[in-house]
């Protein structure tokens, strides 16, 4: 019973999800109603009326009056930007109105007007507000699978957008979004590496909301059976949401997910708590999609502990106290029904919800985003209703759509409920490989989670036959108790009957103690794996922090050799060996800032280079206290890369840009150095670093040039097994072009 209800969570947990959750500004409408009233500037007045029509579109609440006030906002701006002619204004009003039309479920308007203001914000160059249109268009349809390749690009464009503009937060956001939607298609693995991208970009940016991240993470580990690991990162959003002293429907949403482990974990008081707690907070918030999820969700948690009436009761109640529009929750909440009364053998009430389900997808949930809840609760349906042949395509449609997701106690379950349907039907052979698949996957379940008999599914088994043998027995007896007074001979033969059922009665019970038997060996087989897996998991534990030593105590002496070169310099009055020096401290920090890195990082193995390079341009940046007005442009991919191939790169990228600095824009003038880290090609990736100075001179030979530092970048192109090259063109640029040779690896 459970298995169905913890299906059935993960459903609707992903049933708001993915809409999007307004983020109220935080603008004083009386404030700037008064700005308005006393600028006597078009170009302001259009920009005060926009905030407040972005007040009143965001403002907690489902109210028509505020969408009205926002359209209200939206014509006057109109009005003003006639006079003022502004084209950033132009394109921001037509999205707003865009917004307003969604809000008032005009899907096919807004969708058309959103369109309209993508095009014209590509026309004129405005990529921040062309990728804000890429990410709102996404939410334009709903879950269903044809629509989630959309739904990726677009947001995959809006990142693009949003990196080329270095709006980090912004990045970070449609990362988080993107990562999102990877977990309803049912790839956590995809979206764990996408919301750690977030994380680092959030973090990158000095931003410390970050409490919804880490609740999808907390999400997706759900969704692979890590609940260890789901547990600390919902523990994670709450106490950062605190920090930040967030108060929105988001808390709710994260209270519902400390819930849903605690659930996993069969902690049901905890799970009561929060999810108690999470219908505070939306009822608070006034958000009815959150309040109808929290109330389910509690509902459920009365049904998983046999209080059928009562959680049925709450389902209905909350329907008719918080109507909701909403088809997909509709039927989350139907899949519920069915399965209750199927529990509690309601045939007829079932029937009425099967019928629904199947209305809406299909009679083996073929149309159903997330197909495992709708199948397993057909599954159980069938299995009531002793309709064998739908039951086997129900539940090898299931163990089909799970086998990805790694996750053991979903497959488990199925595998039992198979198991008992084959040994209902006297299929022992198929019960007997059906029942082995359940130990196999239900084992490494028992590992992560409280210790439960290994053999309860086998005494479920056994009790069952034991009930139907003594039906069996009674209703022999009854009619032997009719023959035998007829027919003396008759009694014999029942003796002789009842004899042949002794003997198989003592058969079966020699049988049973030896599957005893061989049931304990194999208990203590696992125990003594269970051992040896622990002492190799303490191994990894102490690798792993002797290799994140090796790497502080590797960070601290290269920052002591800096030291020491930085005292020498003060004892050196020759001007070239203190540039020497200079140019020593400068390639060690180059070292330690991934020393650093993969000390503070739980990955030991890569290093994120956008990160990385950032981090070296601005401590070359800072190293030159100077007046030069020379500009920095990054356009940096998403790339990983481990310590063998980190390293040169970073010491190509210090050479380049330390000798731009110094020799290309002589006499104080300014100017400009671009670094473009790239992937060109599978598994082929290109450095450029350019400048628009002086160049070099045209006789220079560089491959019989005394300078140290283009040895010592030609010969780090080398250890690459790169190619490398120079190019007088507005200036010098240097391009680096190598393979990736180890593990590391990109997310695009």
């Amino acid at each position: 019973m459970k298995i169905w209800f913890k299906l059935a969570f993960i459903l609707c947990a992903f049933t708001f999800l993915s809409a999007q959750i307004k983020a109220q500004t935080k603008e004083n409408p009386v404030m700037l109603l008064r700005q308005i009233s006393f600028s006597e500037n078009n170009k302001q007045k259009t920009d005060f009326f926009l905030r407040l029509g972005e007040f009143y579109l965001t403002k907690a609440g489902e109210y028509k009056k505020d969408l009205d006030s926002a359209e209200l906002c939206i014509k006057e701006a109109v009005k003003l930007n006639k006079f003022t002619g502004d084209k950033l204004d132009k394109g921001k009003i037509m999205f707003l109105d865009a917004r307003i039309d969604k809000e008032r479920a005009r899907w096919e308007i807004a969708t058309a007007k959103m369109k309209k203001s993508l095009n014209y914000f590509l026309a004129y160059n405005f990529e921040e507000q062309a990728g804000d249109v890429y990410s709102e268009l996404s939410y334009m349809s709903n879950n269903d699978p044809e629509n989630l390749t959309i739904k990726i690009r677009l947001k995959e464009k809006a990142i693009y957008c949003f990196a080329r503009t270095r709006k980090l937060i912004k990045q970070a956001n449609v990362l988080k979004d993107l990562a999102e939607i990877y977990s309803i298609k049912e790839d956590p693995d995809k979206a764990i590496a996408i919301l750690k991208q977030s994380l680092s970009t959030f973090q990158f940016a000095k931003y410390k909301k970050v409490q919804m991240v880490y609740k999808l993470l907390s999400l997706a580990e759900v969704q692979k059976g890590d609940y260890k690991e789901a547990l600390r990162y919902a523990h994670l959003a709450e106490k950062t949401a605190v920090h930040v002293g967030d108060h929105s429907v988001d808390m709710s949403s994260i209270y519902n997910q400390v819930g849903l482990v605690y659930y996993y974990l069969d902690k049901y008081d905890e799970a009561t708590d929060y999810y108690e707690r999470a219908l505070v907070v939306a009822k608070r918030n006034n958000d009815i999609p959150f309040i109808r999820t929290a109330a389910s969700n509690i509902s459920v948690l009365l049904i998983s502990q046999k209080k059928y009436q009562e959680g049925i009761g709450m389902i209905k109640q909350y329907k008719k106290l918080y109507p909701h529009e909403d088809k997909e929750f509709e039927m989350y909440e139907n899949d519920i029904l069915l399965h209750t009364y199927t529990i509690i053998k309601q045939i007829k009430d079932a029937d009425v919800y099967y019928r629904k389900l199947v209305h809406h997808y299909g009679e083996y949930g073929e149309k159903a985003n997330r197909r495992a809840s709708v199948l397993y609760g057909f599954s159980m349906y069938h299995f009531q209703k002793k309709d064998y042949k739908s039951f086997y395509k129900s539940v090898k449609l299931f163990d089909s759509i799970t086998a990805h997701t790694g996750n053991d106690l979903i497959r488990s379950n199925n595998y039992r409920l198979w198991f008992r349907a084959d040994s209902t039907l006297g299929k022992y052979k198929e019960a007997i490989k059906h029942y082995q698949l359940y130990k196999k996957h239900s084992d490494s379940v028992f590992n992560g989670e409280k210790s439960r008999q290994i053999n309860s599914m086998q005494i479920e088994f056994e009790t069952e036959q034991k009930d139907r043998n003594i039906q069996l027995l009674k209703q022999k007896a009854k009619l032997q108790e009719t023959r035998i007074g007829n027919d003396k001979m008759m009694r014999y033969i029942f003796a002789g009957i009842l004899f042949v059922l002794v003997l198989f009665a003592a058969l079966l019970y020699n049988r049973s103690r030896l599957k005893n038997n061989a049931n304990r060996k194999l208990e203590i087989k696992r125990r003594q794996i269970d051992e040896q897996n622990g002492q190799l998991k303490k191994l990894v534990t102490e690798k792993e922090w002797l290799l994140k030593e090796i790497h502080h105590r590797v960070k601290n002496n290269l920052q002591i050799v800096i030291s020491l070169l930085n005292t020498q310099s003060a004892y050196l009055e020759n001007e070239d060996a203190l540039k020497a020096i200079q140019n020593s401290q400068q390639r060690m920090h180059t070292i330690s800032l991934i020393h650093q890195k993969l000390y503070q990082t739980e990955n030991l193995s890569v290093i994120d280079m956008f990160w990385y390079i950032n981090a070296l341009i601005s401590y070359i940046k800072e190293c030159y206290l100077s007046d030069q007005k020379i500009q920095f442009v990054l356009e940096l991919d998403p790339v990983f890369l481990d310590t063998a191939q980190a390293v040169p790169i970073g010491l190509i990228i210090n050479e380049a840009v330390n000798n731009a600095m110094k020799y290309a824009f002589p006499d104080g003038k300014s100017g400009e150095i671009k670094v473009q880290f790239k992937q060109v090609e599978n598994n082929k990736y290109k450095l450029m670093i350019a400048d628009n100075g002086v160049g070099l001179p045209e006789n220079v030979n560089v491959n019989k040039t005394e300078s140290l530092g283009m040895n010592l970048m030609q010969g780090l192109a080398a250890q690459l097994d790169g190619t490398f090259s120079l190019e007088n063109k507005n200036g010098l640029e240097i391009n680096v072009i190598f393979d990736q040779k180890s593990e590391a690896y990109m997310h695009q």
